[in-house]
């Protein structure tokens, strides 16, 4: 069968290889010049099943409130006459109770935990290597609230049988050693030995090269411009300024820029972008580096250890596809990685990024079929792109050849919007 993807990010790319594993001719538009140089590029690093949540939960418009008047907010509202962003933002706040918080933790973590055994089986099929380790997540917490909070989060990993432990400042300190330094500023943490870290960047990459031994064919500095759409055939081109692409299949896989793309199709698909922001810090004192990954709850930053770097990523941003870097958001990102391993890296010495996160309001992916036979979609990861994307490949390729995948759909197509 031929497969058209639209987007050569993490999520496309994995598409891409399974499908063509699986037997399939495969082509792959990207605007870009290579693979993973957009959300994929510069992301927190975390392949993290456990630590998989909704944004959207109890109390959580609260929080946001308190979050908006902290110096070093994790979150950052532009007012915008969009109506995209408050219909985005009204349907969130549907999703902030406990009933739909456990609901969509659940879908999410089924992907989630899936993604992480198929990485784990491609890793030892090819040895693909992308600065990965596998020494799990801590979530830190530095009040005893935060700590006594995470009851509920604990119930649903239960429930899904994911491992996790609680640990006190000792038990934090026992895995992430450099933060003996600064015992004081926090009180306990969750870790999630599960968990795994790497470089996004570098596995996508590496997988677009396993993709074209397999036959995959990538597109690069193609620009779509729209889906050409025939009511009794479905999906008959992609239309670009390199002239019209056509296949048996396509999957729309272009993160924060799929709902434009499927709007004149009908189809309403509530992906918004949420800007995220990085610095890469090279590291100059090893041993004052993190072990893995280290969420610090309260800046909702994660401080992770690449190879020779250390990568922190986090905040939101909602102010639509602007791509301008915010000094003030760098500001957050050294705050929290000079505060916790002070001795790790020179911050002067970093680079910094941003990226459009595609979020769904309920926190959940958009992947499998829609109403237009020939059409699926992969879309809507947020910020667990790279944690989701080996089982999304796996799922998509499993749907596109009639085949039940390893996992239940519930919940996980565009059907839930109506779509």
């Amino acid at each position: 069968m031929q497969v058209l993807i639209l987007g050569s990010g993490v999520i496309g790319t994995s598409v891409a290889y399974y499908l063509a594993r699986a037997g399939h001719e495969v082509t792959v538009l990207e605007r870009q010049p290579a693979p993973a140089l957009e959300t994929s590029f510069g992301n927190a690093g975390e392949v993290s099943p456990g630590y998989s949540a909704p944004w959207a939960g109890p109390g959580v418009p609260v929080k946001a409130i308190k979050w908006m008047l902290m110096r070093h907010s994790p979150l950052v509202i532009k007012p915008m006459l969009d109506p995209a962003m408050w219909l985005w933002g009204l349907a969130m706040l549907r999703n902030c109770t406990q009933a739909r918080y456990e609901i969509n933790k659940g879908r999410m973590v089924r992907l989630a935990e899936y993604s992480r055994d198929c990485l784990k089986a491609l890793r030892a099929d090819t040895g693909i290597a992308y600065d990965e380790r596998m020494q799990g997540t801590l979530q830190l917490f530095r009040t005893q609230q935060q700590l006594d909070g995470t009851s509920k989060d604990v119930e649903v990993l239960q429930a899904s049988g994911v491992p996790y432990q609680l640990l006190d400042r000792e038990g934090c300190v026992q895995y992430e050693p450099a933060l003996a330094a600064v015992k004081q500023k926090f009180v306990g943490g969750l870790r999630l030995p599960g968990d795994e870290t790497g470089d996004c960047f570098k596995f996508t990459q590496a997988l677009a090269r396993l993709a074209q031994a397999e036959g995959v064919r990538f597109r690069f500095g193609v620009n779509i411009q729209a889906i050409e759409h025939d009511a009794g055939k479905g999906v008959t081109a992609v239309r670009t300024d390199a002239g019209n692409f056509t296949a048996d299949r396509y999957v729309v896989a272009l993160g924060s820029y799929s709902p434009a793309l499927v709007k004149p199709l009908g189809i309403a698909l509530p992906v918004y972008p949420v800007k995220g922001f990085s610095i890469t810090v090279p590291i100059t004192d090893a041993g004052g580096a993190p072990e893995s990954t280290v969420m610090d709850e309260t800046f909702k930053v994660a401080v992770t250890r690449l190879g020779d770097r250390i990568r922190v990523g986090g905040t939101a941003q909602l102010s639509g596809f602007d791509l301008r870097l915010d000094a003030s958001r760098r500001d957050t990102l050294e705050h929290v990685v000079t505060d916790l391993f002070p001795r790790g890296g020179n911050v002067r010495d970093a680079s910094f990024w941003t990226g459009l996160r595609p979020m769904t309001p309920d926190g959940t992916p958009v992947i499998g079929a829609t109403r237009i036979p020939n059409l699926m979609l992969s879309t809507g990861h947020g910020t667990l792109g790279w944690t989701m994307a080996a089982g999304t490949g796996r799922v998509m390729a499993d749907l596109i050849a009639g085949r039940a995948p390893g996992i239940d759909m519930d919940g996980l197509t565009v059907a839930r919007y109506g779509g």
